[in-house]
């Protein structure tokens, strides 16, 4: 991603590329699968003799554990976890530990449980269905149109951020978007730290040991303690900005794109040069990201807040 300067009318020519992976959003859109509609309550596992004879209770009862875990907002205590699903301490161990095992449930100090990095395995493979930029793209288009900005959609591929789609920014002076399929660190900028915020903890640190927290400007996070204190701050508020961290002179704003289970399937964002982005125009960026994110998030059937009426009516 750089700044470029050229002719404002011919700034929007990469609206419509395609990931050179194509494998990752190429499939149709789910057929022959129904996912949960937006809404509907997790059924409980049941226990009594009215439970369905074609179900398993054991698997029942996993997959009430995990979606415990989904709907909260942090990780949670045994007691806690196995109450909310209507298990005992003992059954709920063991089934803990199973999934802990295949990586579906991370178990840190304190007994304290919440979703493992195996759900971005199943995350990917549900992109493959449901062909992301595909249902992205008019979300993508209108934040191009409402903010003048370069805008991009990405997903988190093998701990780094990978572009599935683009659309350029249609001032003079404006941010260059780079190649659909090109790799960016998830620390230093916004659409990582957008999707790395609502990874467990230990997953995110892992990542960043991995991958390391290369200094690209003054700005950028290169302390793990303190990008996981930033990453708090982007759940709480909904948004990740890069504040230059990235490349000097440009500021980004970035928002999660999440499931009916809380999982991140991509992330929205918006970029343009700091000179632009006073305090006026960063609020017009952020709603219009935020409001696209939620939009796309509904056809995944993530519940979330609702938007407030100012939204729905900037996105009617």
């Amino acid at each position: 991603m750089s700044l470029t300067c050229g002719d404002a009318g011919h700034g929007t020519v990469h609206m419509r590329e395609y990931s050179q992976n194509r494998a990752l959003a190429h499939a149709g859109a789910g057929d022959g699968v129904q996912s949960p509609r937006p809404g509907d309550a997790p059924q409980q596992a049941s226990t009594g003799p009215g439970r369905r004879r074609d179900s398993v209770q054991s698997v029942e009862r996993a997959l009430a554990l995990v979606d415990v875990l989904a709907r909260s907002a942090g990780s949670l205590q045994l007691t806690e976890l196995v109450q909310q699903a209507q298990l005992n301490i003992s059954t709920g161990h063991h089934l803990l530990a199973t999934l802990v095992k295949w990586g579906y449930v991370a178990r840190s100090p304190g007994r304290r449980y919440a979703l493992g990095a195996r759900g971005l395995h199943l995350a990917q493979a549900f992109l493959k269905q449901v062909d992301l930029p595909r249902r992205a793209q008019p979300h993508v288009d209108r934040i191009g149109e409402e903010t003048g900005e370069t805008v991009r959609l990405a997903v988190l591929q093998s701990d780094a951020v990978v572009t599935l789609l683009k659309h350029e920014g249609r001032h003079a002076v404006r941010v260059e978007a780079g190649e659909v399929g090109s790799v960016d660190a998830a620390h230093a900028t916004a659409l990582g730290k957008a999707m790395l915020a609502w990874l467990p903890e230990q997953e995110i640190r892992r990542i960043l040991a991995t991958r390391g927290m290369a200094a690209f400007t003054p700005n950028t996070f290169t302390d793990a303690d303190l990008m996981i204190e930033e990453l708090r701050l982007v759940r709480r508020h909904g948004h990740a900005v890069d504040r230059e961290e990235y490349q000097p002179g440009v500021t980004c704003i970035g928002a999660a794109v999440r499931n009916h289970l809380g999982a991140v399937v991509g992330a929205i964002s918006a970029s343009a040069p700091s000179s632009r982005a006073n305090e006026q125009h960063l609020a017009l960026m952020r709603d219009s990201v935020m409001g696209a994110a939620r939009a796309l998030a509904v056809e995944f059937g993530e519940e979330g807040p609702q938007p407030t009426p100012a939204e729905r009516a900037h996105h009617a």
